[in-house]
């Protein structure tokens, strides 16, 4: 499309959740709940793993660094969630929805490859108990949560810039409660081959990969746990990996059903529903998945002098 019927969009209207009025009320309380409950439950791991010197372990700096993950993913949408919910003109800038796409990249592929290293944690301490110590050395725990933040923040810039090249004509309206960024390319009145030939790549390796290398830390798991079978071993293995395995299926199952298959046979209402899942319930049900499940996090609940929290 060219000339006269183009226009420079300066804002996109979010149509939200497909909710009716009279229950708008009533999911704002649910949301604005679930986002403070999301907010507190990762405060409360990150602020635990730091006081408690029990839980300085490899183990835990990946999980204060993903309850971290968490609390900003959740952060990235749902105030503007809660916001357009009151607004009459529920809009959000040109600028802001670059910024919310450039998040939500960077907090969505950390919480992915702080998945992967908690997996071969996990391998490790399962498969070679022995050299646990040895193999997982501070400086590796601190060189994959570097490269972590260094691979996501290039994923993202990448993806915010292929988005800032494009044009958007008259059409400024959203199917979603955020800029995500397969309904802004249906919007898109220039050429958007690159953009999705890009998503297809990268997700290959920022959610496929990561999945695959998960996959195989747990068959190697499985593995060594078969080689001497034991109720002992068994026990071991889902006290150590259940948390982990319950926050992998609820995040990968969402995210790689609703950007791994084409967007065509996904319905608006469908796409919104799976992407509340993976921005709103899991970081909000991560820090309760570990809370009720490892013994390690309820010790130092009983250990911490409350009186440093509210210091910290």
């Amino acid at each position: 499309m060219t000339g006269k019927n183009q226009t420079t969009v300066s804002e996109f209207l979010l149509l939200g959740l497909p909710i009716q009025s009279e229950h708008k009320h009533l999911f704002y309380v649910l949301f604005l709940a679930m986002y403070l409950t999301t907010i507190l439950g990762n405060l409360i791991i990150i602020i635990l793993i730091r006081l408690d010197s029990h839980l300085h372990t490899p183990m835990y700096l990946f999980l204060s660094n993903l309850s971290f993950s968490d609390l900003c993913f959740s952060s990235v949408t749902v105030p503007k969630l809660l916001q357009i919910m009151n607004s009459q003109v529920p809009s959000i800038p040109y600028e802001g929805c670059l910024a919310q796409i450039y998040f939500f990249f960077l907090f969505g592929d950390l919480e992915i490859f702080l998945l992967v290293a908690m997996a071969y944690d996990r391998y490790v301490a399962i498969c070679f108990p022995l050299h646990y110590t040895s193999i997982m050395s501070p400086k590796l725990c601190l060189t994959l949560v570097g490269l972590s933040w260094v691979l996501t923040t290039f994923h993202a810039l990448l993806h915010t810039l292929l988005m800032a090249r494009l044009i958007f004509c008259a059409d400024n309206v959203i199917h979603h409660f955020f800029c995500d960024i397969s309904a802004l390319l249906k919007l898109a009145c220039s050429d958007t081959s690159v953009n999705e030939l890009m998503i297809f790549v990268m997700g290959s390796v920022f959610v496929v990969l990561p999945f695959l290398l998960i996959t195989l830390s747990y068959a190697g798991i499985v593995s060594s746990i078969l080689k001497v079978p034991s109720a002992r071993g068994i026990r071991k293995a889902f006290s150590t990996c259940g948390s982990h395995l319950s926050m992998v299926s609820l995040f990968y199952g969402t995210v790689i059903g609703l950007y791994l298959i084409p967007s065509t046979s996904n319905s608006p209402v469908k796409e919104t529903v799976m992407a509340m899942m993976y921005t709103v319930v899991t970081p909000m049900l991560n820090p309760f998945i570990y809370s009720l499940r490892n013994r390690d996090i309820k010790g130092a609940l009983g250990r911490v002098d409350y009186k440093k929290i509210i210091l910290f």
